[in-house]
C-alpha cells in the first residue's frame, strides 16, 4: 500500500471534450495531478494553462504553499506531471517507467520538500510558508513509492472496453475495477441487469 508522509485530499472534477464533468479520485495525489492535463498520449483538456491555474490546484491540497507560482514553476510543474504520466500509462500495461521518467521524477523528488510540522509551539523553525518547488517534490515523492516494483501492480486502467482512464487501487482487498462507481461502474451494472433480463426473457 501507498503509505505518503503527509496525507492530502485526493479526486477532482474532470470534463471531457463534449461531455459533462465528473468526479474521479485517482488513489493518489501523484495520478490526480497526472490527470490536470492530457494523460500520455491520450487526448484530454489542459487545466494548467497558467501559473494562476497551477497555484488554485495547489491550493486546496497544500496549505502550507505561499500561492506564488512562477511561469517557471508551470514549466516544472508540467515536466514532472508528463513523466509521471507516462510512468502511470506504462505501470497500467505491466511495465516499468522509462529510464527518461525515471530521471525527472528523480529530479524532482530531490529537491526539498515540505517538512512535517507539529502545531502548537511557539517558534517558527525555517521559513514560514513552502514554495511551489517544495510541493512539486511532495507528488514527486509520492510517485517514486507509486511506481517501485511492489506497487506498480495497483495501478492499472478502468475495466470498462470504452475507457481507458489509469487510477491506483488504495483498497485493501485489490480489486477496484472501475475509473469510478458514478461513471464506468454504474454503466456496467445497467447493463449487466439488461443482459440478465434479456436472458430471462428468452
Amino acid at each position: 500500500m501507498l503509505y505518503p508522509t503527509t496525507v492530502r485530499p485526493t479526486g477532482q472534477w474532470l470534463e471531457q471534450t463534449g461531455g459533462p464533468k465528473w468526479w474521479f479520485d485517482s488513489g493518489a495525489l501523484a495520478l490526480d495531478f497526472a490527470y490536470t492535463g492530457p494523460f500520455a498520449d491520450q487526448p484530454g483538456r489542459e487545466y494548467l494553462q497558467t501559473a494562476s491555474d497551477l497555484a488554485e490546484w495547489l491550493d486546496p491540497r497544500f496549505d502550507e504553499v505561499d500561492g506564488a507560482v512562477s511561469d517557471g514553476d508551470l514549466r516544472d510543474a508540467r515536466a514532472l506531471r508528463s513523466a509521471i504520466a507516462s510512468a502511470a500509462a506504462a505501470a497500467s500495461e505491466g511495465s516499468a517507467p522509462t529510464p527518461a521518467d525515471v530521471d525527472v521524477i528523480n529530479l524532482y523528488a530531490a529537491i526539498p520538500d515540505i517538512p512535517p510540522a507539529l502545531a502548537g509551539g511557539t517558534r517558527q523553525a525555517g521559513r514560514a510558508a513552502a514554495r511551489t518547488g517544495q510541493a512539486l517534490s511532495v507528488i514527486a515523492r509520492e510517485a517514486v513509492q507509486l511506481f517501485a516494483a511492489d506497487e506498480r501492480d495497483r495501478i492499472r486502467s478502468c475495466a470498462a472496453d470504452d475507457c481507458s482512464v489509469v487510477f491506483y487501487d488504495e483498497s485493501r482487498s485489490n480489486n477496484r475495477r472501475w475509473c469510478s462507481m458514478g461513471r464506468c461502474g454504474n454503466r456496467a451494472k445497467v447493463r449487466e441487469y439488461r443482459e440478465r433480463r434479456a436472458a430471462a426473457g428468452a
